[in-house]
């Protein structure tokens, strides 16, 4: 009580005695709540600059040892709350960033994939490529493409196999055959 009384009237030898007494006791409990050695020194830190910065309202504490390790037990509770919600904050940023990175990867994949089956469309003879057309991408059925081009369903069947041969041929020479098969089937809805 005495020492408190000291160090509340601007006493500096009295404070270095507190100090020297219990910064050992004080970073032993901070190492068993915090499993850091290094959290546990600035705990210890922390507490001893607040007892010098709140040194004007010492005077009423009686029991400067539970006092200490109240103060001590408070300011890990807080730095760990800390570091949980900067954890948290750090969690969910990253959580956006790899949702923002595989959409954006997947976005330029999914061009890259279209414009090569642009290309391989592009390649196709002139009437495949109109059957191709109509039948993927405007979704016509075999014989209003028939009736359309004045060609017999069977004719539009025969391109249409051809086109979609030629299609995987072209993308299988540069992406492999299963992929190839794959992004066919997905962009066209084959199946």
């Amino acid at each position: 009580m005495e020492e408190m009384l000291k160090i509340a009237n601007g006493d500096e030898q009295a404070f270095a005695r507190l100090f020297h007494r219990y910064r050992d006791k004080i970073y032993s409990v901070a190492f068993k709540l915090t499993d850091s050695s290094t959290m546990a020194g600035e705990v210890v830190q922390e507490v001893f600059l607040k007892v010098w910065m709140r040194r004007d309202t010492l005077a009423g504490v009686s029991n400067p040892e539970s006092y200490l390790f109240i103060m001590a037990r408070n300011c890990v509770f807080t730095n760990l709350k800390k570091i949980a919600r900067r954890q948290a904050i750090e969690s969910d940023w990253q959580s956006f960033a790899n949702a923002f990175e595989n959409s954006t990867d997947n976005q330029i994949e999914t061009d890259e994939n279209a414009e090569l089956l642009r290309q391989a469309i592009d390649a196709l003879p002139i009437q495949q490529k109109q059957v191709y057309i109509l039948s993927h991408e405007e979704e016509m059925t075999r014989n209003e493409i028939a009736e359309l081009l004045q060609i017999s369903p069977e004719t539009v069947k025969t391109h249409l196999s051809r086109a979609m041969k030629s299609v995987r041929t072209f993308c299988s020479s540069r992406l492999g055959l299963t992929i190839c098969f794959l992004l066919v089937s997905f962009l066209f809805n084959i199946f």
